[in-house]
């Protein structure tokens, strides 16, 4: 099964477009990771940018938050943020249609 992820960004105040001009450079690169089957943005109401995500494998995942475009990314973006971005694995819910009730 595969493994989701939502990262959850927050620009310091008129920073947004400096840290959505780093993931529109870095998300190429992350796409194209092994295992990447989901690498979305998504800006919400209260002005933090979710990344919805979706890895092959835990392992994926790891290989990913490890490695160089991430590592780029998050120095490209650290100066125009107020705080470390949040990072949360969910787990489907029991009897979920893998059509169409999950990611």
């Amino acid at each position: 099964m595969s493994i989701v992820a939502i990262a959850r960004l927050y620009p310091k105040p008129g920073h947004t477009t400096e840290v959505l001009a780093a993931l529109a450079y870095a998300s190429p690169s992350i796409l194209a990771e092994k295992g990447c089957e989901l690498y979305a943005g998504h800006e919400a109401p209260d002005g933090t940018i979710l990344m919805v995500e979706k890895w092959a494998t835990q392992e994926d995942l790891d290989a990913h938050l490890a490695g160089e475009p991430v590592r780029a990314y998050r120095d490209a973006r650290a100066p125009y943020e107020e705080r470390s971005p949040q990072l949360e694995i969910l787990t489907p819910l029991e009897g979920a249609d893998p059509e169409r009730g999950m990611i």
